[in-house]
């Protein structure tokens, strides 16, 4: 278990399998909940960024959703649960996508519930990645 606040627990059971740095079960007490609309790849002007290049989507996917959570005084360590989609069906790309996320300023949000999926086609031409996310920040 691991705790990020008071009011956020991590669990995986030994009776489940061992996950890549996610936990399957999070629990949250009572409070303030913050429920993220979907992080796109886009700039401030609402321009798509990198274009056939996943990397730089998801490097603009995370700087967004961090910008997100900050605007109402929360941080990546205060998400309860996240859905990433990445257009493919390629398990090579779904995993990079993973890491890539991993190994973003977003990181902390990727340690609770989490679900990655491959997906046939996301709301903007050329999208490939966006992130869903639920946060509780401490009081």
């Amino acid at each position: 278990m691991t705790d990020t606040n008071d009011r956020i627990a991590r669990i995986n059971p030994e009776k489940l399998h061992p996950t890549p740095g996610y936990h399957h079960i999070t629990v949250v007490q009572p409070g303030r909940t913050l429920y993220l609309a979907g992080q796109c790849p886009l700039d401030p002007t609402g321009a798509l960024v990198g274009e056939g290049d996943l990397d730089a989507q998801i490097d603009q996917v995370a700087a967004n959703a961090v910008a997100a959570l900050s605007a109402v005084d929360a941080r990546p360590e205060d998400v309860v649960r996240s859905v990433i989609y990445v257009v493919s069906d390629d398990e090579e790309v779904l995993a990079a996508a993973w890491f890539r996320l991993n190994d973003s300023p977003l990181a902390p949000a990727f340690t609770t519930a989490s679900t990655l999926l491959g997906v046939a086609r996301l709301g903007f031409p050329g999208q490939l990645v966006e992130v869903d996310l639920t946060a509780a920040p401490g009081a």
